[in-house]
């Protein structure tokens, strides 16, 4: 077998063999070497990030003239290629790292460095005609570029976390009103409480939602300040002073995303509480989620034996041994997820409370945390309003079934009747084994048109009840 030809790169280290034609270097070998933990891939919306960062970076010191016009096309071109994910199989290093980010920071630089050098007629390696940190890192530091991909990279991901969200919304309402007329029992602590309509259901869950698009569209205002011109602390040290006031906006063109330099940079080098705002939002969309899945698992539930007012969409084989079983699969999955974003949060709290001084060097693990919470999310709400919401039906038999055999009515008898002798009336219909309905008119108390007036869905719909209301009267 014929040996791999070889280059042999150096570092402050040492010297380190590297496959010839690879565009990773030696700071990313060894990086690779030092964290080989978690085997999980760097989130290929931050990569895309960082090439679009380097780009700027790169315009901007093309214009100032510190990259010559050439070298800084050649640059820019090995951006573009990493930004459309042509360039990923040489990221190597695991989204565990310490180093505050710089393993992959290196990564992106070497592979951006050696694929310039052929674009520019040599090889990779060939740190003569690009150099990784002389050229593609000039004037910047791990502490400004990693924060600010992760910014981006954040942005991209919320924008299409909040489309999903709006479609979810729309599907709930649309159920609200498909629902509107059928009525069913309200439970309070898992016991009968009142008779309501299955779209005020909806629409409760529409409306919570609505709360999450809304926090979702304004979690980005929080995370348009950049740091980038700031280099290590956030001072701009290194940095020629009209490069640091122009490389924002050269990102914000090069990115479509509205960012904006941060007034303070130290304060936005080493103070990372805008991503656990960020956090709290989505912790809030997953508490939302949650809770309607679970609320949907229990109307859906039996069918037989359970609730069973509302049909989930069947979507897969329940059981490899009780045949024809068919489980709410959508919403359990919904369920994890949302327990992962919340567990997620607390990591992101944790972890940004653990910065020192001027650098958070668990930058890392917070980006890591937050890009999976956001695109678990947009899946998650997704699935539940294409695979899940769009596809149920209402049992109106079963939840009319439910209302007959319950006390819900009697709540509603109160303000004419007092409550004592409507508990009296619920006594005697357990007493009698009859419902409560069937109690009212065996005591001559009510018809059963007039039950059927209270029940109507139009008179649950109203706020309260009225003087000229039929149950004043009756």
């Amino acid at each position: 077998m014929t040996k791999p030809s070889m280059r042999i790169e150096k570092d402050t280290l040492g010297e380190l063999e590297i496959p010839a034609d690879v565009y990773y270097g030696i700071h990313t070998l060894r990086a690779a070497q030092n964290f080989p933990f978690s085997g999980q891939c760097i989130h290929r919306e931050l990569i895309r990030a960082f090439a679009l960062v380097k780009q700027a970076c790169a315009a901007t010191n093309a214009e100032l003239g510190y990259l010559p016009a050439e070298l800084a096309r050649a640059i820019k071109t090995a951006c573009t290629e990493l930004a459309a994910g042509k360039l990923d199989k040489a990221i190597l290093v695991d989204p565990f790292q310490g180093g505050a980010g710089t393993a992959l920071n290196m990564n992106c630089n070497e592979i951006i460095a050696n694929r310039s050098c052929e674009l520019l007629g040599g090889k990779p390696g060939d740190v003569s005609l690009v150099h990784p940190l002389d050229h593609v890192n000039l004037h910047q530091s791990t502490n400004d570029v990693f924060p600010t991909a992760l910014k981006l990279a954040s942005l991209s991901l919320l924008i299409e976390l909040e489309k999903h969200i709006s479609h979810f919304q729309q599907q709930l309402q649309k159920k609200e009103i498909e629902f509107r007329d059928i009525v069913k029992v309200a439970r309070t602590e898992l016991t009968d409480a009142v008779p309501m309509t299955m779209g005020m259901t909806f629409a409760a869950f529409a409306e919570a939602i609505s709360r999450d698009r809304w926090r979702i569209f304004k979690s980005r205002e929080r995370i348009k300040k950049v740091n980038l011109g700031g280099t290590a602390i956030g001072t701009g040290i290194g940095a020629p002073r009209d490069y640091i006031f122009l490389v924002t906006g050269h990102l914000r063109d090069i990115s479509g995303l509205p960012l904006s330099r941060a007034e303070n940079m130290v304060d936005s080098t080493q103070n990372l509480d805008s991503f656990v705002e960020v956090s709290g939002m989505l912790k809030a969309c997953a508490v939302n989620l949650m809770k309607i899945s679970s609320d949907l698992r229990l109307l859906a539930s039996g069918p037989d034996t359970g609730f069973g007012e509302l049909s989930l969409p069947a979507l897969q084989a329940g059981s490899s041994i009780m045949a024809g079983k068919i489980n709410p699969v959508m919403p359990e999955a919904a369920t994890q997820i949302s327990l992962q974003v919340m567990g997620n949060d607390q990591t992101i709290s944790l972890a940004s409370s653990q910065g020192q001084l001027e650098l958070n060097h668990l930058l890392p693990l917070i980006a890591y945390n937050i890009l999976e919470s956001i695109t678990l999310l947009s899946g998650a709400v997704w699935g539940m309003a294409e695979r899940c919401v769009g596809g149920i039906t209402a049992n109106k038999r079963r939840c009319l079934a439910h209302v007959e055999k319950s006390n819900a009515l009697a709540t509603v008898l109160v303000p004419a009747l007092g409550y004592e002798r409507v508990e009296q009336l619920v006594k005697d219909a357990g007493n009698s084994q009859n419902s409560l309905q069937e109690e009212l008119v065996k005591q001559g108390i009510a018809s059963r048109e007039f039950i059927e007036t209270l029940l109507s869905p139009k008179r649950l719909c109203k706020q309260g009840f009225t003087r000229d209301d039929p149950l004043m009267g009756g």
